[in-house]
């Protein structure tokens, strides 16, 4: 019978398990080094926060791999003998395959700042991460978080739990605005500074000093300013965890290059996840995708090539959601931080209450290319039909109401918006929302 061989544990290669379990009786061996088990890594935050227990982010019971016959082997693999189809392990052990997915995952950024190994000083991706965090926060009355992204807002959120003081340091102008629109960045600003969080835009770590007994003491920025604080989380970004391929025949660049396929060079030998980088990136797209749900994908993706029907890897309309302390974001297809040639955009906030909406559009068909909402939600399967048909703008702002995640308890701003975007685009004059009788009272 031959053999599947899945290094990592994460939503990639479980869901490659699980699917090529669900299509064939071929043997799998899931590989980790992290954890005996498949875990939520989103969850990390609330088992910190003490929302959650490990236990609690399991989506399976232990029984459930014995019982579909998938092994779990806890071990790191140091080496990969294609040729030979044969895994080295940390322990001295060998493992062999007849297929291979690579779902190794990602680690955190270290650009070489002085000090950035003093004990103290840490990223936040995988449970090891969560452990040696839980490890300093007893000793931490202050804490610097550099870079400014979704793991760095989780961090914050973590140390605000447990009461403790949190500086932010982000070079760039406004909060993720490598990412948003000015307004949304802006907006985020504002939410960040009112959750009582030191937030120093334009502003770069220069180096970590240490204290009397060698761990963090202070940070410098490129500004001159001297920060005390006894942890440094260096949340700027992650990048595929490769390294131990650098001896083999597997071709990697910044990630391990696939095809559409998720092919790499080698036959029978696949990448999924935060390690993959497409060749031909799908236009528009990223060539490395490090999101849940491209992961996810990729790995039913992957199940049913090795099941004998080959796939493309197609993972249609771009979406992301996330959430910056108890303010949630939601961005559907293309929004830029920075509208491109023959893009208009029209964009409305209700700046009181933290709610914003935007639409990009095509300036000439007028059809619609993305939405940016904070504070409200859609409903993802609307804002996909709508971008997949090419409606127009004024359809999508007439037709609001649809979108509305729960049209009976959540408050509606589709009036709002449309009597905003009437004003703004008048040639494309929309009918206004009026408020019912339940909307009334709510508000």
């Amino acid at each position: 019978m031959a053999k599947v061989v899945i290094i990592g544990n994460g939503i990639s290669g479980i869901t490659a398990a699980r699917h090529i379990r669900k299509q064939s009786d071929l043997e799998i061996d899931v590989i980790s080094s992290e954890t005996d088990h498949f875990f939520s890594r989103t969850a990390l935050m609330y088992i910190y926060m003490g929302h959650m227990k490990f236990e609690h982010t399991k989506p399976y019971e232990d029984w459930f791999w014995k019982k579909n016959n998938i092994n779990l082997i806890r071990n790191r693999i140091n080496q990969i003998n294609t040729e030979d189809k044969k895994l080295h392990c940390e322990d001295g052990k060998e493992i062999n395959y007849d297929y291979l997915i690579l779902a190794v995952g990602s680690k955190s950024n270290k650009f070489g700042w002085p000090g950035q190994e003093l004990e103290g000083v840490q990223g936040l991706y995988n449970f090891q991460d969560l452990e040696q965090m839980e490890s300093h926060s007893n000793r931490i009355s202050k804490a610097v978080i550099v870079g400014g992204g979704l793991i760095g807002i989780e961090m914050a959120e973590m140390f605000l739990s447990r009461k403790i003081d949190v500086t932010f340091l982000v070079r760039e102008e406004n909060f993720w605005d490598i990412v948003l629109p000015k307004e949304e960045a802006q907006m985020i600003d504002r939410h960040i500074l009112k959750h009582h969080v030191d937030l120093k835009l334009s502003t770069e770590l220069q180096e970590i000093r240490p204290d009397d007994q060698g761990r963090v003491g202070s940070v410098v920025t490129n500004k001159g300013e001297f920060i005390e604080c006894q942890f440094v989380g260096l949340t700027v970004g992650v990048s595929p965890n490769i390294d131990f391929l650098k001896d083999s025949s597997i071709e990697t660049d910044r990630g391990i290059l696939v095809d559409e396929y998720l092919r790499t060079n080698i036959p029978n030998v696949y990448a999924l996840g935060d390690c993959a980088q497409f060749k031909n990136p799908l236009p528009n797209r990223r060539p490395i995708e490090q999101v849940w749900y491209t992961g996810r994908m990729m790995g039913e993706t992957v199940a049913q090539t090795i099941c004998g029907k080959e796939t493309v890897y197609e993972p249609g309309n771009w979406f992301n959601s996330a959430k910056f302390l108890d303010l949630e974001y939601q961005t559907y297809g293309y929004v830029w931080p920075r509208l491109k040639k023959e893009e208009e955009t029209f964009y409305w906030e209700k700046t009181k209450e933290n709610i914003s909406f935007r639409v990009v559009f095509h300036s000439k068909t007028r059809h619609v290319l993305g939405f940016n909402v904070l504070g409200m939600r859609l409903r993802h399967e609307i804002c996909d039909q709508w971008l997949s048909q090419h409606v127009k703008v004024d359809y999508v702002i007439n037709n609001l109401q649809k979108a509305n995640f729960d049209p009976e308890f959540f408050k509606h701003y589709e009036g709002d918006i449309q009597k905003a975007f009437n004003n703004q685009f008048p040639e494309m004059k929309v009918s206004v929302r009026q408020k019912g009788f339940l909307e009334k009272i709510l508000r």
